[in-house]
């Protein structure tokens, strides 16, 4: 199990960015961190793989652990060795390679059978298989996501952290997208972290949803109750409360019926 508790995490030693974020992310489980730009998502997940200094961040208070062992604050190589895989936002590929190229270098840490792993990934992707010796800067915005997870799977992580999967992609796409989470999850039984603004996708998948604010959790529960949730709907799922869509003047003016923290 992921655990993080009480996190605060702190860039340049000035700017507080988490302010005492707890989750819980069971074993073989979709948990997913909902919130606006800004909340604080990438930062979490930052936090968890090491990657937080490359933005002179670093976790000021609280712990977090994978199972047994204490992770905040590590290199990210030695989290990596631990089974942590994050797949950053933004489809960040060495674009020069070829598909195949990328994908071994998702391997480098892992000391199984390579060949299996890229049989496995082009068992998942089979468009990558058709296009093993494409530089992966030739691919389409869809190819290039599906590339940045098989890339994530070749390390075959405990925990793969998944930062915003949809972005920028067509709804069918964002749908076999999600597609393929959900059999990675079922059939490699991978647990993930899921960082979403694209709530309804999200949520379709999730066992549990945490919504962060400014830097903390402002709203947890089972993904079908949050749903339902008034405020979820209308700030995520742009939804009124008898299910019309909220016009962007509506919204401006609307006032939340919790108080949420600020």
């Amino acid at each position: 199990m992921l655990n993080l508790n009480t996190v605060e995490v702190t860039y340049s030693d000035v700017i507080l960015i988490l302010k005492g974020v707890s989750i819980e992310v069971p074993d073989g489980k979709i948990i997913c961190l909902l919130g606006a730009n800004g909340a604080g998502k990438t930062t979490t997940l930052r936090a968890i793989s090491g990657l937080l200094f490359t933005q002179l961040g670093k976790v000021t208070h609280g712990s977090i652990y994978l199972d047994r062992h204490r992770i905040d604050n590590r290199k990210p190589v030695e989290i990596s060795k631990l089974g942590i895989t994050q797949v950053m936002e933004g489809r960040r590929l060495f674009e020069h390679l070829s598909v195949e190229e990328n994908l071994k270098l998702g391997g480098y840490l892992y000391h199984g059978d390579l060949k299996k792993n890229l049989d496995m990934v082009y068992n998942y992707f089979p468009k990558l298989k058709d296009l093993h010796n494409t530089e992966s800067g030739y691919l389409s915005g869809g190819e290039q996501q599906m590339l940045v997870i098989g890339r994530g799977m070749m390390a075959h992580p405990k925990v793969m952290l998944l930062d915003e999967p949809s972005l920028g992609l067509a709804p069918l796409l964002v749908r076999e997208i999600y597609d393929i989470i959900e059999r990675l999850n079922n059939e490699e039984k991978t647990t993930i972290l899921l960082v979403e603004q694209n709530a309804r996708a999200a949520l379709s998948i999730a066992e549990y949803a945490y919504v962060l604010e400014n830097g903390r959790v402002v709203l947890d529960g089972p993904a079908a109750r949050l749903k339902d949730n008034e405020d979820v709907k209308e700030f995520y799922l742009g939804l009124s409360a008898v299910g019309k869509k909220k016009s962007y003047r509506e919204f401006k003016h609307y006032r939340r019926r919790k108080k949420w923290v600020g």
